[in-house]
């Protein structure tokens, strides 16, 4: 073994750091009291509090958008990036949820309202809940967004009847130590400290004690002469509280079972049977919060898959919603404070929209969608991102692998365009953001059209990613068992084609226009593997900056009506027309568009300038791609194209830096020569034809 180890004492050291240092503390009810006048903020709510941790771990406002880009899911700092999330739909569907929240947090309807995510299978809905719920463990433990209850201590000393195994006893719905004042008390309390608050929100609390420590309130009220102070100094231990999923503290998650085995009790809690002998059957304290509901409280509940649940089940919902309160069987009503989330996907949906007597329940829901990524680029990133977090193989993954598999996934998500003169691979490069400014494409009209299409939203059906990972994992696993060190697209599409029609979730009316797509994409592909053959066989960087001078300093004569150099006699002369149009050419700019795509370079380079950029025609797609091509126009005629399509000749040294020049673009040597070998081939048809 090399390198540093780590000690025990190190570990010890870290752990120790990372947890509150009032963690197992406990403290006096004097000492919660100066505690949220010197910081309101530890008397929030679930939604004020959750509506704090999304703004804590750091924002980013998207102007072009119009939203906000939470960095807890697009940068995963806890994670180091481990879990983020790609496409601008999925930040929209984070924002309009944490925007439900924050309204909730104002007191604005939302808190009394379930959070229903929406989308199709694989849409990211379980990865941002279970992010949600990782990160608000986090931020109970920071200072920012600390909270605390309290336990009930010395019962036996005045309850005769206690258990003395119940001496001590936590408050069973870890409810904040605030609840313990009478509320006339405690409201001349909060408005004390909302005159101290800086935030978008006021303290509010007029929760009842839970029915357990209710009797205990008053037992030792009873005792005690009604002196409050005597009850809180002597029986009353104020503790941190921290939310934990697996102690099932202020998280909870709760799924579906089996129909015949659904009982409201997983979700309001039930009787304590142990308890029932010592303290009767209908002794507040003979009752077991094990609840959902009472997990969660002060947290987060979240419902996988709701929708499945039975009609009656889900009527338990209505008044934790709107009531917030629960009614368990053989107990008084509890108040609960938590943010309800549920996930469900769309069958479940349709099914329970269309229900009348569910209209009750989907009143007191929120719908967030949550759809598939549109932009091909997002989409690939997903897929980078599982080889990233994967224990992958020495594997290359050739250039334009992931994007194309990207695309096919988008392609089947994005419903049909109406206009003739945008056609749907059209369509999902404008989404992918590759419009020019001389492209006739309205993205926000598409977008607008596709939602009066599309039954609940665009995105909302289509291939999942999922099933597009599973493919390249295939893939991958495939290419190493046949002893290549590349996955190409052309592996990768031979997997979807395959497999297609096995995957439970495409419906078996869409094989047909799905295997179109595929097509659609293949040639695509071949497109880019030609650009990427011509190159390799053609491209010279100096020759790129000296074209690209040339042509702006024609441009910036030709707009300012002015006169030029000649490079050769070094007399003046007028722009040269007939070169800008050969580079203007390369990009299909119409006669009548010139002076467009010229005024917007000329403006490119001017603000690059004035923020002390040298000019580069690298950093500007269009006109780098028009130079390219007019490069490949006047050095394609001394490429030896025979040598191309000759497949044997590989040790040629013509072929070798062909192939140097595609390794230099991201290629292995061998996909090098497979691309040579599926584009070369076409390219050097096309050229030997003309």
């Amino acid at each position: 073994m090399t390198g540093d180890i780590e000690t025990l004492e190190q570990l010890s050291t870290d752990y120790k750091e990372s947890m509150p240092a009032d963690l197992r503390e406990t403290k006096s009810f004097d000492w919660y009291l100066e505690a949220v006048y010197e910081d309101p903020k530890i008397a929030r709510n679930a939604h004020q509090r959750v509506a704090d941790m999304f703004d804590y771990y750091g924002t980013t406002y998207d102007e072009t958008e119009g939203m906000v880009e939470y960095q807890l899911a697009s940068e995963d700092p806890l994670g180091d990036g481990e879990n983020t999330f790609y496409g601008k739909v999925i930040h929209q569907s984070i924002h309009e949820f944490v925007n439900k929240v924050k309204s909730g947090a104002r007191r604005l309807g939302p808190e009394r309202r379930i959070k229903l995510l929406l989308g199709p299978v694989g849409s990211g809905k379980s990865h941002f809940d279970k992010q949600v719920r990782r990160y608000f463990e986090d931020y109970t433990l920071r200072d920012e967004g600390r909270m605390y209850t309290f336990r009930w201590t010395n019962l036996c000393d005045v309850i005769q009847d206690q258990d003395p195994a119940d001496d001590v006893v936590r408050s069973p719905m870890n409810q904040d130590p605030l609840v313990l004042l009478p509320l006339e008390q405690r409201q001349r309390v909060i408005d004390d400290l909302n005159e101290n608050l800086d935030a978008p929100y006021t303290i509010q609390n007029e929760q009842a004690l839970d029915p357990e420590s209710e009797f205990y309130m008053d037992r030792l009220l009873a005792y005690y002469d009604d002196d409050l102070q005597q009850v809180l100094e002597n029986h009353v231990e104020i503790i941190r509280f921290v939310a934990d999923e697996n102690k099932r503290q202020g998280l909870e998650t709760f799924e579906p079972k089996d129909k015949k085995n659904q009982d409201e009790t997983e979700l309001t809690g039930d009787v304590n049977y142990s308890k029932i002998a010592i303290y009767g059957e209908s002794d507040p304290r003979a009752f077991d919060y094990s609840g959902a509901f009472c997990n969660a409280n002060r947290g987060i509940f979240s419902g996988e898959e709701l929708l499945k649940l039975q009609r009656e089940f889900l009527y338990d919902f209505l008044h934790a919603t709107q009531e917030q309160t629960i009614k368990p069987k053989n107990n008084p009503r509890i108040d609960i404070d938590q943010v309800i989330v549920g996930r469900t996907n769309m069958p479940e949906y349709k099914d329970k929209k269309g229900d009348e007597k569910m209209e009750a329940f989907n009143d007191r829901t929120k719908r967030i969608d949550f759809p598939y990524v549109l932009s091909y680029e997002d989409e690939a990133s997903i897929y980078n991102k599982m080889l990233n977090n994967a224990d992958v193989p020495d594997i290359n993954v050739e250039p334009h692998t992931l994007e194309m598999a990207g695309l096919f996934g988008v392609l089947t998500r994005i419903e049909e365009p109406d206009t003739e003169t945008v056609d749907l691979l059209s369509k999902a490069k404008a989404y992918n953001g590759e419009i020019d400014e001389g492209d006739d494409i309205d993205v926000k009209k598409l977008r607008e059209e596709a939602e009066g299409k599309a039954e609940i939203g665009e995105g909302m059906v289509g291939v999942s990613p999922r099933f597009i990972g599973d493919e390249i994992a295939e893939a991958i696993m495939d290419s190493k068992h046949r002893q290549r060190g590349f996955l190409s697209p052309l592996t990768v599409f031979n997997f979807f084609e395959e497999n297609l029609e096995h995957h439970g979730s495409i419906p078996e009316d869409n094989f047909e226009q799905y295997y179109r797509y595929l097509e659609t994409v293949r040639e695509e592909y071949r497109e880019r593997a030609i650009e990427d053959v011509r190159h390799a066989l053609a491209y010279d960087i100096d020759e790129i900056q000296r074209q690209g001078e040339k042509y702006m300093d024609h441009v910036m004569a030709y707009i300012d009506d002015d006169t030029i150099e000649d490079e050769l006699t070094g007399r003046e002369q007028e722009p040269d027309e007939t070169f800008l149009r050969s580079v203007e050419e390369k990009l299909d700019i119409p006669e009548d568009r010139k002076e467009d795509f010229r005024q917007e370079v000329s403006n490119w380079v001017s603000r690059r300038a004035r923020e002390g950029e040298a000019f580069n025609p690298q950093d500007n797609e269009r006109l780098r791609r028009a130079l390219e091509r007019k490069l490949w126009e006047d050095k394609k005629h001394n490429i030896n194209f025979s040598a191309l399509v000759s497949a044997n000749e590989f040790d040629d040294d013509e072929r070798s830096s062909w192939i140097d020049a595609l390794i230099e673009q991201g290629y292995s040597e061998e996909g090098a020569k497979e691309v040579l070998e599926f584009a070369g081939a076409e390219v050097a048809k096309a050229e030997m034809e003309d």
